[in-house]
Protein backbone atom coordinates (compact mmCIF):
# COMPACT_ATOMS: atom_id res chain seq x y z
CA UNK A 1 0.00 0.00 0.00
CA UNK A 2 1.58 3.69 -0.57
CA UNK A 3 2.55 5.25 2.15
CA UNK A 4 0.00 8.32 2.22
CA UNK A 5 -2.84 5.64 1.58
CA UNK A 6 -1.33 3.99 4.81
CA UNK A 7 -0.92 7.38 6.42
CA UNK A 8 -4.37 7.87 6.30
CA UNK A 9 -5.51 4.42 7.04
CA UNK A 10 -4.23 5.09 10.64
CA UNK A 11 -5.12 7.86 11.05
CA UNK A 12 -9.20 7.22 10.53
CA UNK A 13 -10.85 6.98 13.48
CA UNK A 14 -14.17 4.25 13.42
CA UNK A 15 -11.84 1.83 11.64
CA UNK A 16 -11.15 -1.29 14.82
CA UNK A 17 -12.98 -4.47 14.61
CA UNK A 18 -12.61 -7.24 16.71
CA UNK A 19 -14.24 -10.56 17.04
CA UNK A 20 -16.04 -10.93 20.59
CA UNK A 21 -15.45 -13.66 22.40
CA UNK A 22 -18.94 -15.98 20.96
CA UNK A 23 -17.68 -15.15 17.02
CA UNK A 24 -20.01 -12.29 16.56
CA UNK A 25 -19.47 -10.15 14.33
CA UNK A 26 -22.55 -7.65 14.29
CA UNK A 27 -22.61 -6.32 11.43
CA UNK A 28 -25.53 -6.03 8.47
CA UNK A 29 -26.55 -8.88 7.07
CA UNK A 30 -27.48 -6.81 3.83
CA UNK A 31 -23.77 -6.67 3.69
CA UNK A 32 -23.45 -10.27 2.94
CA UNK A 33 -22.96 -9.67 -1.07
CA UNK A 34 -20.25 -11.46 -2.14
CA UNK A 35 -17.68 -9.81 -3.79
CA UNK A 36 -15.32 -12.25 -5.51
CA UNK A 37 -12.15 -11.54 -6.20
CA UNK A 38 -10.04 -13.80 -8.70
CA UNK A 39 -7.65 -15.94 -6.80
CA UNK A 40 -4.74 -17.33 -9.18
CA UNK A 41 -2.47 -18.84 -6.55
CA UNK A 42 -2.89 -22.52 -5.54
CA UNK A 43 -3.72 -23.16 -1.23
CA UNK A 44 -0.47 -24.55 -0.42
CA UNK A 45 1.64 -21.14 -1.18
CA UNK A 46 -1.33 -19.19 0.43
CA UNK A 47 -0.89 -21.52 3.59
CA UNK A 48 3.19 -21.31 3.07
CA UNK A 49 2.86 -17.31 2.83
CA UNK A 50 0.73 -17.08 5.95
CA UNK A 51 3.09 -19.52 7.83
CA UNK A 52 6.13 -17.31 7.21
CA UNK A 53 4.35 -14.18 8.10
CA UNK A 54 2.34 -15.59 11.17
CA UNK A 55 4.49 -17.34 13.91
CA UNK A 56 1.72 -18.79 15.57
CA UNK A 57 1.00 -22.62 16.03
CA UNK A 58 -2.43 -24.81 15.04
CA UNK A 59 -4.12 -22.85 17.54
CA UNK A 60 -3.60 -19.54 16.27
CA UNK A 61 -4.31 -20.39 12.34
CA UNK A 62 -6.85 -22.04 13.45
CA UNK A 63 -7.92 -18.52 15.08
CA UNK A 64 -6.91 -16.65 11.87
CA UNK A 65 -9.17 -19.08 10.05
CA UNK A 66 -12.47 -18.19 11.84
CA UNK A 67 -11.46 -14.39 11.43
CA UNK A 68 -11.12 -14.74 7.59
CA UNK A 69 -14.61 -16.53 7.76
CA UNK A 70 -16.26 -14.30 9.65
CA UNK A 71 -15.13 -11.51 7.32
CA UNK A 72 -16.26 -13.23 4.23
CA UNK A 73 -19.62 -13.25 6.00
CA UNK A 74 -19.50 -9.51 5.46
CA UNK A 75 -18.70 -9.86 1.58
CA UNK A 76 -14.70 -8.92 1.91
CA UNK A 77 -12.81 -11.83 0.00
CA UNK A 78 -9.94 -12.45 1.71
CA UNK A 79 -7.14 -13.36 -0.89
CA UNK A 80 -3.34 -14.42 -0.08
CA UNK A 81 -2.16 -10.41 0.04
CA UNK A 82 -4.51 -10.83 3.92
CA UNK A 83 -2.15 -12.59 5.49
CA UNK A 84 -1.31 -10.68 8.94
CA UNK A 85 0.97 -7.74 8.80
CA UNK A 86 0.38 -6.82 5.64
CA UNK A 87 -2.08 -4.56 3.74
CA UNK A 88 -4.67 -5.61 0.52
CA UNK A 89 -6.38 -3.82 -1.86
CA UNK A 90 -9.46 -5.54 -2.14
CA UNK A 91 -12.92 -4.90 -3.58
CA UNK A 92 -15.76 -3.08 -1.48
CA UNK A 93 -18.33 -4.94 -1.26
CA UNK A 94 -20.67 -2.51 0.07
CA UNK A 95 -20.28 -0.06 -2.74
CA UNK A 96 -18.29 -2.73 -5.26
CA UNK A 97 -15.80 -0.16 -6.61
CA UNK A 98 -18.01 2.84 -8.27
CA UNK A 99 -18.35 2.65 -11.63
CA UNK A 100 -14.45 2.32 -11.82
CA UNK A 101 -15.00 -1.05 -10.21
CA UNK A 102 -11.47 -0.47 -8.57
CA UNK A 103 -10.19 -1.75 -5.45
CA UNK A 104 -11.00 1.00 -3.18
CA UNK A 105 -11.29 -1.35 0.08
CA UNK A 106 -7.90 -1.05 2.14
CA UNK A 107 -7.89 -4.32 4.28
CA UNK A 108 -5.40 -4.98 7.09
CA UNK A 109 -5.52 -8.34 9.55
CA UNK A 110 -3.06 -7.34 12.62
CA UNK A 111 0.35 -9.71 13.02
CA UNK A 112 -1.47 -10.90 16.13
CA UNK A 113 -4.34 -12.40 13.73
CA UNK A 114 -6.68 -11.00 16.78
CA UNK A 115 -8.46 -8.26 14.71
CA UNK A 116 -9.04 -6.58 11.51
CA UNK A 117 -9.75 -3.50 9.60
CA UNK A 118 -10.51 -1.85 6.61
CA UNK A 119 -12.00 1.05 4.97
CA UNK A 120 -13.25 2.16 1.45
CA UNK A 121 -11.29 4.98 0.45
CA UNK A 122 -13.80 5.72 -2.20
CA UNK A 123 -15.15 9.20 -1.14
CA UNK A 124 -19.10 8.43 -2.01
CA UNK A 125 -18.67 5.70 0.15
CA UNK A 126 -16.25 5.48 3.30
CA UNK A 127 -17.57 2.11 4.75
CA UNK A 128 -14.94 0.83 7.97
CA UNK A 129 -14.65 -1.60 10.17
CA UNK A 130 -16.95 -2.39 13.03
CA UNK A 131 -16.95 0.46 15.33
CA UNK A 132 -16.15 0.59 19.22
CA UNK A 133 -16.47 3.11 21.95
CA UNK A 134 -12.80 3.49 21.95
CA UNK A 135 -12.09 3.79 18.21
CA UNK A 136 -15.07 6.73 18.41
CA UNK A 137 -13.66 8.43 22.16
CA UNK A 138 -16.74 7.96 23.74
CA UNK A 139 -17.04 8.49 27.56
CA UNK A 140 -19.60 8.26 30.21
CA UNK A 141 -22.29 11.54 30.10
CA UNK A 142 -21.41 14.30 32.26
CA UNK A 143 -23.53 15.99 34.91
CA UNK A 144 -24.25 18.36 32.46
CA UNK A 145 -25.75 16.56 29.78
CA UNK A 146 -27.45 14.13 32.58
CA UNK A 147 -29.13 17.73 33.36
CA UNK A 148 -30.38 18.20 29.97
CA UNK A 149 -31.42 14.96 30.04
CA UNK A 150 -33.72 15.05 33.33
CA UNK A 151 -35.15 18.63 32.38
CA UNK A 152 -37.15 16.42 29.99
CA UNK A 153 -37.52 13.65 31.85
CA UNK A 154 -35.69 11.13 30.95
CA UNK A 155 -34.16 9.12 33.52
CA UNK A 156 -30.44 8.30 33.75
CA UNK A 157 -31.56 4.65 34.05
CA UNK A 158 -32.78 4.82 30.72
CA UNK A 159 -29.79 6.65 29.53
CA UNK A 160 -27.32 3.34 30.60
CA UNK A 161 -29.70 1.07 28.95
CA UNK A 162 -29.76 2.69 25.61
CA UNK A 163 -26.01 3.22 25.95
CA UNK A 164 -26.01 6.96 25.73
CA UNK A 165 -22.76 8.81 26.05
CA UNK A 166 -21.00 12.04 24.95
CA UNK A 167 -18.11 12.21 22.68
CA UNK A 168 -14.59 12.67 24.25
CA UNK A 169 -13.26 16.51 24.80
CA UNK A 170 -17.08 17.73 23.48
CA UNK A 171 -19.17 18.57 26.31
CA UNK A 172 -22.28 18.98 24.46
CA UNK A 173 -21.76 16.24 21.84
CA UNK A 174 -23.96 13.33 23.13
CA UNK A 175 -23.61 10.27 21.34
CA UNK A 176 -26.77 7.65 20.49
CA UNK A 177 -24.86 4.01 19.41
CA UNK A 178 -26.73 1.99 16.50
CA UNK A 179 -26.30 -1.48 17.19
CA UNK A 180 -27.64 -4.68 15.55
CA UNK A 181 -27.60 -7.83 17.72
CA UNK A 182 -25.99 -5.71 20.81
CA UNK A 183 -22.76 -5.02 17.97
CA UNK A 184 -21.72 -1.12 17.33
CA UNK A 185 -22.75 -0.43 13.43
CA UNK A 186 -22.80 3.19 13.85
CA UNK A 187 -23.02 6.20 16.00
CA UNK A 188 -25.04 9.71 15.76
CA UNK A 189 -24.21 12.90 17.44
CA UNK A 190 -26.80 15.58 18.60
CA UNK A 191 -25.43 19.00 20.27
CA UNK A 192 -27.45 20.38 23.18
CA UNK A 193 -28.53 23.20 20.66
CA UNK A 194 -30.02 20.73 18.05
CA UNK A 195 -26.78 20.41 15.43
CA UNK A 196 -26.92 16.61 14.52
CA UNK A 197 -24.13 14.56 12.38
CA UNK A 198 -23.56 10.75 11.75
CA UNK A 199 -19.98 8.80 12.11
CA UNK A 200 -19.15 8.27 8.90
CA UNK A 201 -19.68 4.62 7.71
CA UNK A 202 -22.32 4.60 9.69
CA UNK A 203 -24.96 1.80 8.56
CA UNK A 204 -28.46 3.15 7.28
CA UNK A 205 -30.77 1.47 10.24
CA UNK A 206 -32.86 2.38 12.68
CA UNK A 207 -32.17 3.54 16.13
CA UNK A 208 -33.15 1.11 18.99
CA UNK A 209 -33.44 -1.86 16.40
CA UNK A 210 -32.66 -4.65 18.67
CA UNK A 211 -35.88 -3.19 20.71
CA UNK A 212 -38.00 -4.68 18.01
CA UNK A 213 -36.31 -7.78 17.19
CA UNK A 214 -39.13 -9.93 17.79
CA UNK A 215 -42.08 -7.80 18.44
CA UNK A 216 -45.62 -7.89 16.73
CA UNK A 217 -46.56 -4.51 17.64
CA UNK A 218 -43.89 -1.56 17.55
CA UNK A 219 -43.52 2.04 17.32
CA UNK A 220 -41.49 4.75 15.15
CA UNK A 221 -40.49 7.68 16.06
CA UNK A 222 -38.82 10.81 14.49
CA UNK A 223 -35.52 11.37 16.84
CA UNK A 224 -33.47 9.20 19.27
CA UNK A 225 -34.87 11.34 22.42
CA UNK A 226 -38.53 10.67 21.43
CA UNK A 227 -37.40 6.54 21.04
CA UNK A 228 -36.43 7.34 25.33
CA UNK A 229 -39.21 9.09 26.13
CA UNK A 230 -41.34 6.16 25.16
CA UNK A 231 -39.40 4.45 27.35
CA UNK A 232 -40.09 6.33 29.98
CA UNK A 233 -43.68 5.62 29.61
CA UNK A 234 -43.39 2.00 29.27
CA UNK A 235 -42.47 1.12 25.62
CA UNK A 236 -39.35 -0.76 24.81
CA UNK A 237 -40.79 -2.04 21.64
CA UNK A 238 -39.44 1.88 19.97
CA UNK A 239 -37.17 2.60 17.14
CA UNK A 240 -36.46 5.85 15.58
CA UNK A 241 -35.94 6.70 11.84
CA UNK A 242 -31.85 7.90 11.79
CA UNK A 243 -32.94 11.03 9.58
CA UNK A 244 -34.52 14.33 9.30
CA UNK A 245 -38.37 14.07 7.60
CA UNK A 246 -39.29 15.04 4.00
CA UNK A 247 -40.87 18.66 3.33
CA UNK A 248 -43.79 16.84 1.57
CA UNK A 249 -45.16 13.33 0.72
CA UNK A 250 -43.94 12.65 -2.77
CA UNK A 251 -46.67 12.34 -5.85
CA UNK A 252 -44.28 9.76 -7.64
CA UNK A 253 -44.39 6.03 -7.50
CA UNK A 254 -42.57 3.71 -4.84
CA UNK A 255 -39.62 3.21 -6.10
CA UNK A 256 -37.31 0.15 -6.12
CA UNK A 257 -35.53 -1.07 -3.03
CA UNK A 258 -32.43 -0.50 -4.30
CA UNK A 259 -33.22 2.92 -5.52
CA UNK A 260 -35.23 4.24 -2.66
CA UNK A 261 -32.26 5.76 -0.74
CA UNK A 262 -33.85 7.79 1.48
CA UNK A 263 -35.69 4.69 3.12
CA UNK A 264 -32.83 2.75 3.26
CA UNK A 265 -33.00 1.92 6.65
CA UNK A 266 -36.22 0.53 6.18
CA UNK A 267 -35.01 -2.27 3.64
CA UNK A 268 -32.00 -2.79 5.95
CA UNK A 269 -34.43 -3.86 8.57
CA UNK A 270 -37.06 -5.28 5.95
CA UNK A 271 -36.18 -8.97 8.27
CA UNK A 272 -37.03 -7.22 11.69
CA UNK A 273 -39.94 -4.90 10.59
CA UNK A 274 -41.74 -8.09 8.74
CA UNK A 275 -42.43 -9.53 11.95
CA UNK A 276 -44.73 -6.94 13.42
CA UNK A 277 -48.50 -7.29 12.81
CA UNK A 278 -49.28 -3.82 14.19
CA UNK A 279 -46.88 -0.58 13.73
CA UNK A 280 -47.51 2.88 15.34
CA UNK A 281 -46.22 5.55 13.55
CA UNK A 282 -45.46 8.63 15.91
CA UNK A 283 -43.81 11.20 14.30
CA UNK A 284 -43.90 14.85 15.12
CA UNK A 285 -46.86 16.62 14.31
CA UNK A 286 -46.05 19.31 12.33
CA UNK A 287 -46.13 18.67 7.77
CA UNK A 288 -42.83 17.37 7.65
CA UNK A 289 -43.49 14.60 10.19
CA UNK A 290 -47.02 13.80 8.69
CA UNK A 291 -45.11 13.83 5.45
CA UNK A 292 -42.62 11.13 7.04
CA UNK A 293 -45.64 8.97 8.68
CA UNK A 294 -47.36 8.96 5.25
CA UNK A 295 -44.13 7.97 3.52
CA UNK A 296 -43.80 5.23 6.13
CA UNK A 297 -46.72 3.95 5.59
CA UNK A 298 -46.73 3.47 2.00
CA UNK A 299 -43.65 1.32 2.30
CA UNK A 300 -44.68 -0.68 5.81
CA UNK A 301 -48.09 -1.06 4.49
CA UNK A 302 -50.82 0.88 5.74
CA UNK A 303 -53.40 -2.15 6.80
CA UNK A 304 -50.61 -2.76 9.80
CA UNK A 305 -49.88 1.17 10.05
CA UNK A 306 -51.82 3.48 12.72
CA UNK A 307 -50.85 6.90 13.60
CA UNK A 308 -50.16 8.77 16.57
CA UNK A 309 -52.40 12.27 17.28
CA UNK A 310 -50.49 14.14 19.90
CA UNK A 311 -52.92 15.99 22.66
CA UNK A 312 -53.81 19.61 22.32
CA UNK A 313 -51.12 22.35 23.53
CA UNK A 314 -54.26 25.25 23.41
CA UNK A 315 -56.92 25.98 21.48
CA UNK A 316 -55.03 26.20 17.86
CA UNK A 317 -51.96 23.98 18.04
CA UNK A 318 -50.95 20.60 19.61
CA UNK A 319 -47.62 19.06 21.09
CA UNK A 320 -45.22 18.47 18.42
CA UNK A 321 -43.45 14.90 19.75
CA UNK A 322 -43.36 12.22 22.28
CA UNK A 323 -40.69 14.38 24.33
CA UNK A 324 -42.78 17.00 24.23
CA UNK A 325 -45.91 15.37 26.13
CA UNK A 326 -43.57 13.69 28.39
CA UNK A 327 -41.71 16.83 29.73
CA UNK A 328 -45.31 18.98 29.94
CA UNK A 329 -47.87 16.64 30.40
CA UNK A 330 -46.05 13.17 32.03
CA UNK A 331 -45.56 9.41 31.37
CA UNK A 332 -49.36 8.48 31.05
CA UNK A 333 -50.97 11.24 28.91
CA UNK A 334 -47.60 9.66 26.28
CA UNK A 335 -48.51 6.18 26.93
CA UNK A 336 -52.45 6.86 26.49
CA UNK A 337 -51.67 9.00 22.93
CA UNK A 338 -49.66 6.08 21.92
CA UNK A 339 -52.18 3.54 23.05
CA UNK A 340 -55.04 5.43 20.62
CA UNK A 341 -53.46 5.96 17.82
CA UNK A 342 -55.60 5.84 14.38
CA UNK A 343 -55.56 3.23 12.17
CA UNK A 344 -54.18 4.71 8.35
CA UNK A 345 -56.07 1.11 7.19
CA UNK A 346 -56.19 2.40 3.11
CA UNK A 347 -59.70 2.11 1.08
CA UNK A 348 -59.36 -0.85 -1.23
CA UNK A 349 -58.41 1.76 -4.34
CA UNK A 350 -55.27 2.07 -2.27
CA UNK A 351 -52.17 0.46 -3.35
CA UNK A 352 -50.60 -1.95 -1.13
CA UNK A 353 -47.33 -1.58 0.36
CA UNK A 354 -44.20 -3.18 -1.40
CA UNK A 355 -42.57 -4.68 1.60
Amino acid sequence: MPSGVARHLSSCSGLFVRLKPDGSSGLSTALRRSVRCSRTESKAPVIEARLQHFKGGAADMAKLRELEQKVELLGIDCEDPSRPGFYSNLFCPKCQGGQKVERSLSFHIVRSGEFAMWRCFRTECGWAGQMTEESLRLEPLSDKIIGYFAERKISEETLQRNGVKQLSGKQSAISFPYKRKGQLVGCKYRTVDKKFWQEKGTEKTLYGLDDISEADEIVIVEGEIDKLSLEEAGFINCASVPSGAPGKVSKKGLPSPDKDTAYQYLWNCKDYLDKASRIILATDSDAPGQALAEELAKRLGKQRCWKVNWPKKDDLSSFNDANEVLKHLGPSALRKAIEHAESMSPQSSEPSNIM
